[in-house]
């Protein structure tokens, strides 16, 4: 039988014992062979022109040369996938967002600071986040947007857009639709594109728009922050009795789920603590289905980039009610996963490259 090809893994950090941590946490993991463990970025950028590794996890705060000044090198000179490993990056979130704005796939946070001993609160996500990251087309990562063809490991190779066949029906055969709420579902990669769609959208923009991004507690306080400072809409954290109006984006806030109730005929967003959904909380599915209940079919809804398939039985409940749903084209995906999983549920209307969604979606609610 032919040998799988592991994924090969550069771990940078100035710590010894969470050089070793992180290391052995991927190494125990067949699918992951650890090709070297250097501790800051001078010998980050060395060890990439060498080794070439499939993925580097890379922490932020070192000497001589930092994880960001290593990052942003590294995606000039040797465009590898990047996976920020910090505590950093719960601490300042803006951290965080500079990373994914110079090319950073995602990140993990170290439980309890610059040692964490407790690593293994967090090696499930660190194996899936550095697993997909081995996979992303990086000209949808990459600030330059402009970087060579690399080889994905083995059979995980992004998939390409469906055959013309298999595509749902075309815009033209559904009824005219009003809708009263604009969704939108996204995970890996979703910071970028939602700091791409979300700005593009007017002021005035008819409905709210209820987001959910995949993102652990403490971050989407920063996030909603960020866009708000990047656009005409108001953009605000979920919380618990917000009403959502015309002209707000709500973000979904890390660690809870958010829903929709109506009161005296009034939308308004409540939070849940329930367990996670698909290991993911927030979760796209929760929202969904609370607007499948709450407003029929009366909402668009948007899939972006992420793993898995969060998303998809919200959007089926919303769509069997009249609703819209739309989804990413994989040409502008990080990780086509959660379109894809819409698409082939066949219960998408729109399949769009991401600069398209900010029009169809302002398109389908005017």
């Amino acid at each position: 039988m032919p040998t799988t090809k592991r994924i090969r893994v550069l771990v940078v950090d100035d710590s010894a014992f969470m050089r070793k941590v992180i290391g052995d946490i991927l190494a125990e993991d067949p699918r992951f062979e650890v090709v070297a463990r250097v501790r800051d970025g001078e010998e980050a950028l060395q060890r990439c022109g060498e080794l070439r590794p499939d993925v580097v996890t890379m922490d932020v705060e070192m000497p001589r040369k930092n994880g960001l000044e290593a990052l942003r090198e590294i995606m000039r000179l040797y465009p590898t996938p990047v996976v920020m490993v910090s505590s950093l990056t719960r601490e300042g979130a803006d951290t965080t967002f500079q990373a994914l704005a110079s090319g950073a796939v995602d990140f993990v946070t170290k439980p309890s600071g610059t040692i964490s001993l407790d690593m293994k609160k967090v090696e499930d996500e660190l194996r899936q986040k550095v697993w997909v990251a081995s996979t992303v087309d990086l000209r949808h990562v990459s600030p330059r947007g402009k970087v060579p063809p690399r080889e994905v490991p083995r059979e995980e190779k992004p998939v390409s857009r469906p055959p013309l066949a298999s595509m749902p029906p075309t815009v033209s055969e559904r009824r005219p639709h009003r809708a009263e709420l604009a969704l939108i579902a996204s995970s890996t990669g979703g910071p970028r594109a939602l700091q791409e769609v979300i700005p593009a959208l007017p002021g005035n923009f008819p409905v709210p728009l209820l987001v959910v991004q995949h993102m652990p507690q403490g971050f989407t306080t920063s996030f909603a922050q960020r866009l708000n400072e990047m656009s005409a809409l108001e953009v605000v954290e979920g919380a618990d009795g917000l009403k959502p109006r015309k002209g707000m984006a709500v973000i979904a806030p890390g660690g809870y789920h958010m829903v929709v109730e109506k009161w005296g005929g009034e939308l308004v967003c409540r939070l849940s603590d329930a367990p996670p959904l698909r290991s993911v909380k927030p979760a796209a599915d929760m929202l969904f289905l609370s607007v499948a209940d709450v407003v029929g079919g009366s909402a668009v809804a948007a899939i972006l980039t992420g793993m898995g398939r969060d998303g998809t039985d919200g959007a089926k409940a919303i769509r069997d009610k009249g609703g819209i749903i739309l989804a990413e084209s994989p040409e502008t995906c990080v990780v086509y996963g959660m379109p894809r999983a819409a698409v082939e549920a066949g219960i998408v209307e729109e399949v769009l490259p991401l600069a398209s969604i900010p029009a169809a979606l302002h398109r389908w609610v005017s």
